[in-house]
């Protein structure tokens, strides 16, 4: 559980509540009633952020007052600020291409192991003692060129095992 010091906006873990507090004896499950009574206010869980893009996801961005309680504020992340470290200055826009050019290639490298795990399982059908079907070698090739499709590596389309 989270709570919010009213005085000052702290926002911090019932942990830490608690150590504001060395000489008040507290029950172990803290009540809403007391942590008002004690200036401050329980910080409920709020809704998640939706929507935007595969390189975005939900991350908490402070609290906000809803009706009177206060929640956990989530925002679609991550956010890139333009930074400047021993005089070189990165912009936000150049450490999003890293991200996303990190995220596209962690992407690849899941889809190529699913897509060579696919093809690992039809290794059976092309010993030299058997002659595999057409269908099963078109399914095959279709399967290599997984990484030449259109949208790859976020949008596949997986051929169909015959």
């Amino acid at each position: 559980m989270r709570v919010r010091i009213r005085e000052t906006g702290a926002v911090m873990y019932e942990g830490e509540f608690r150590a504001l507090f060395p000489n008040t004896s507290m029950p172990q499950q803290l009540s809403e009633a007391l942590i008002n009574e004690l200036g401050a206010d329980v910080v409920f869980e709020g809704p998640q952020a939706t929507g935007g893009t595969v390189y975005q996801y939900s991350q908490a961005s402070g609290v906000e007052q809803v009706n009177g309680k206060w929640y956990t504020k989530y925002i679609l992340g991550p956010v890139f600020l333009d930074q400047v470290v021993d005089g070189v200055t990165t912009t936000a826009a150049e450490q999003e291409a890293t991200y996303k050019a990190q995220k596209d290639a962690e992407q690849a490298k899941n889809v190529r192991a699913t897509r060579d795990s696919k093809l690992a399982s039809t290794d059976w059908r092309f010993r030299s003692d058997m002659t595999p079907s057409q269908e099963w070698k078109d399914y095959c090739q279709a399967l290599r060129d997984v990484p030449t499709q259109e949208g790859f590596p976020w949008n596949i389309t997986w051929p169909v095992e015959p």
